[in-house]
């Protein structure tokens, strides 16, 4: 198998078994909850992640319309540092946010609630975690 004839081999890698693996046990995941429920519970996590960011005073990059539930864009505060408060999330939490990307880097925070990262525990944890860091943060000199 893999093999032409005069033993030339016909493929160059391993299929990434593991990947296949991951794919199949997302879709039963899926599949058990339901398509529509799974868009449900996106929204709704995306919807109060958004909401909780707003509430604490922060802007929203992307605009009204145009916003995803599953990753959302916030600017930095003007005079923090976004590496610190993103390290500082990762040690203390275990949180991960994105930086933005490109000119966007210092500015922007991308944060992501997808698969079952998309609830309202998660919601309130990083909302909870973001608020100590913002208060904890030293001054940008």
């Amino acid at each position: 198998m893999g093999e032409a004839q005069g033993g030339a081999r016909t493929y160059h890698h391993t299929a990434p078994t593991a990947m296949i693996a991951s794919l199949d046990a997302a879709l039963r995941r899926i599949a058990e909850e339901g398509l529509e429920n799974v868009w449900a519970r996106h929204q709704a996590a995306g919807d109060a992640l958004q909401a909780g960011l707003q509430d604490m005073g922060l802007e929203l990059f992307a605009a009204e319309g145009h916003r995803l539930p599953e990753l959302t864009t916030v600017k930095v505060p003007e005079g923090v540092d976004s590496a610190w408060v993103r390290a500082y999330l990762l040690e203390h939490f275990s949180v991960e946010i994105g930086a933005g990307v490109k000119e966007y880097a210092n500015t922007v925070w991308r944060i992501g609630l997808m698969g079952p990262n998309a609830d309202a525990g998660s919601v309130a944890l990083v909302l909870g975690a973001l608020q100590e860091a913002l208060r904890k943060v030293p001054a940008l000199v």
